[in-house]
């Protein structure tokens, strides 16, 4: 017999999967072929149907087609699949996986959009309760007797001490400092707000006052007016904050709304936080006192440098005069730097600059941080030009030595203050 069953024939096998196709790829899933054998011979019957040749088989399909398959192979031998259908993934057919949906970004984005809104406004709320409990509301102004009426605007009265509290002998070796005990005012300006710019009116720590009378913040015992004259910064040594306030609005009839005092260390340490502070020294100074060694022009000034430069008195022709007008020009430009996008937007600067400076600062106790916030903003207003920075004029010398105001001068000043109006006054 020289024939092949016809299921079996060289034009089937010749070019099929697995037969000796030439292809690269693996043609589709096929229908496994079943041989199909004929009834088995019954009793006393003759096998292969009684004729004594055998049958031959027949093939059958996965879908009971019966004769040569039409694809070669079952799809998935007989009942499962093998390779897949042609209807698969991105298929046209009933395939296994459903496609993709394409992904909704007005969701993404709301999402998005809530989430960082959630984590600014918990961080903003945070960071204010933080900021809040570290300032030291430690100044009762309530205390402060025969008050003048307040006027337009918001009056600050700003002091710089030479508190020398919490540093080390290393620290006061380092700051030059010295070591004296107590504290007594370096500085002291007052800081208008309003709507015709800031002003900022530095008051020389030599000027004549006269000390009023007073109740003691401590032991709230009444001291009446003697009419003892003195330096302005004697009212601070004697009776503190509470005094100095009084002091400052008997003597110029201007209600002061908050107070707010720095130390030698508070000052150095926000200088340091901020980075620096870039400043235009308008002459070579050398002060052994105070540690100054500067060369004129412009440079950036750390912690140390900078308290040296505000505390330089006898190296300065004008000697207190002088000294108030580099207090503000530096006050302004650390104002300034605090208030830039640099340090604000940038939680590695600003909050060691906040806490630097709120562990520092002595405020009164009606003080809040917005009207902080107002004080560093009119600050620095002031150092871009929105505002005028001036000394209280002074008419000349008392025979103590002592400076005396410009009465008149200051008359209209405090006039112009309380009315909120543009200050013509100049002073020295």
């Amino acid at each position: 017999m020289t024939d092949w069953p016809e299921a079996w024939s060289d034009d089937n096998r010749g070019t099929r999967y697995g037969g000796g196709s030439a292809s690269a790829q693996p043609e589709g899933a096929r229908v496994m072929r079943q041989v199909r054998r004929g009834p088995a011979a019954r009793p006393g019957q003759a096998p292969y149907g009684g004729s004594g040749v055998p049958q031959q088989p027949s093939y059958v399909d996965g879908r009971g087609y019966d004769g040569p398959p039409d694809d070669g192979y079952d799809s998935g031998y007989n009942t499962g699949q093998v390779y897949g259908s042609s209807g698969g993934r991105g298929g046209g057919g009933g395939g296994t996986y459903a496609a993709r949906p394409a992904p909704n970004w007005r969701r993404r984005i709301k999402i998005t959009a809530i989430t960082v809104t959630t984590v600014l406004v918990v961080t903003t709320v945070a960071t204010y309760f933080w900021a809040d409990s570290k300032l030291h509301r430690d100044v009762d102004l309530s205390k402060v007797i025969d008050r003048p009426e307040a006027g337009e605007g918001t009056n600050y009265l700003i002091v710089g001490s030479d508190s020398r509290a919490g540093m080390s002998a290393d620290e006061k070796k380092k700051l030059h400092t010295g070591s004296a005990e107590g504290k007594r005012t370096d500085s002291m300006m007052i800081l208008h707000t309003g709507s015709n710019g800031p002003t900022l009116i530095s008051l020389p720590r030599d000027s004549n006052v006269t000390i009023p009378s007073y109740k003691g913040s401590d032991s709230g015992k009444l001291y009446p007016g003697t009419g003892r004259q003195v330096k302005l910064n004697a009212a601070y040594a004697e009776d503190g904050p509470e005094l100095l306030v009084r002091t400052v609005e008997a003597n110029t009839g201007l209600h002061i709304d908050h107070y707010v005092e720095i130390g030698f260390a508070g000052f150095a340490n926000i200088v340091d936080a901020v980075g620096g502070v870039e400043i235009d020294i308008p002459q070579d100074i050398k002060d052994t006192k105070s540690g100054a060694d500067f060369k004129k022009g412009k440079q950036t000034l750390n912690g140390e440098e900078a308290l040296a430069f505000v505390r330089t008195r006898y190296a300065l022709k004008g000697s207190d005069l002088d000294r108030t007008k580099n207090q503000q020009k530096f006050l302004s430009a650390l104002a300034n730097q605090v208030a830039t996008p640099g340090t604000v937007l940038n939680p590695f600067k600003l909050y060691p600059t906040m806490g630097a400076g709120l562990d520092s600062l002595i405020v009164d106790k009606d003080m809040g941080l917005w009207d902080l916030a107002s004080m560093f903003w009119a600050m620095k207003g002031v150092s871009g030009g929105e505002g005028k920075s001036m000394n209280m004029p002074i008419s000349g010398n008392t025979p103590n030595g002592n400076l005396q105001w410009d009465t008149a001068k200051v008359k209209t000043l405090v006039e112009q203050l309380k009315n909120d109006e543009t200050v013509t006054v100049s002073g020295n």
